[in-house]
């Protein structure tokens, strides 16, 4: 798949989620691609109390990460961080619609609908409401991705777990995803966990060796439309 030239709109729970999850695809994509991402929670508020200097310290770190792999905030909605269940998932929708309506994406990556974090299952369901495929839709690939302790740890007996078709060369860039994980201190854990900087290495490793690469980043390709 041939990228260049498009819009591409990320749509992360957390601010640090597009790095974690997608970090070396957006790196490499930043030359010749507009690319915008959204949050919609501070990150914080499920664990410090929505303290104001937690919040400025992530929104300074999400600063500091996309000047790391070139991208720009499109906008960071205020939700309840890890309760986003009790939002109207019609209000997340209708937001996410606003932001499709102006920036027009054709390639919109975000979370895979098995996660084990709550918000990443909400933002995943709203995302492909509101780019359900409608006549004259610039959409042409929806893409989901894997974050490290939250799709890795949900493993799911019965239903379809996150089955990965579609593979990012990311040998040259893998050190700004680091990088820009890196900008969010208190975000990684120590080895041997997954969302460890070592365990984040290992994974793009394992997806490589999957595909006969390197490195690599993984996705699930959920729809993807031949405008040609």
């Amino acid at each position: 798949m041939h990228i260049s030239k498009k819009k591409i709109l990320v749509l992360a729970a957390h601010p640090d989620d597009e790095s974690f999850g997608c970090g070396g695809f957006i790196k490499k994509m930043s030359a010749n691609n507009n690319i915008g991402v959204v949050s919609f929670t501070n990150g914080v508020g499920a664990r410090n109390k929505n303290t104001k200097k937690h919040i400025l310290q992530r929104k300074k770190s999400s600063e500091n990460a996309s000047k790391i792999l070139g991208f720009r905030w499109i906008k960071q909605f205020d939700y309840p961080d890890n309760e986003m269940d009790r939002v109207s998932i019609l209000k997340i929708v209708k937001d996410i619609e606003k932001i499709k309506k102006k920036f027009k994406p054709e390639i919109v990556l975000t979370h895979n609908f098995t996660d084990l974090n709550i918000d990443h299952r909400i933002v995943a369901e709203a995302s492909l409401t509101a780019f359900r495929p409608e006549p004259n839709e610039y959409l042409e690939t929806f893409l989901t991705f894997e974050v490290p302790s939250s799709t890795d740890f949900r493993i799911l007996k019965k239903n379809k777990n996150f089955i990965p078709n579609y593979f990012v060369n990311i040998q040259k860039v893998v050190k700004h995803k680091i990088k820009a994980i890196k900008a969010y201190k208190g975000e990684y854990k120590k080895y041997p966990h997954s969302r460890s900087l070592n365990g984040i290495n290992n994974l793009s490793k394992i997806r490589g060796n999957q595909c006969g690469l390197r490195n690599a980043e993984a996705f699930e390709i959920i729809r993807c439309v031949s405008k040609n």
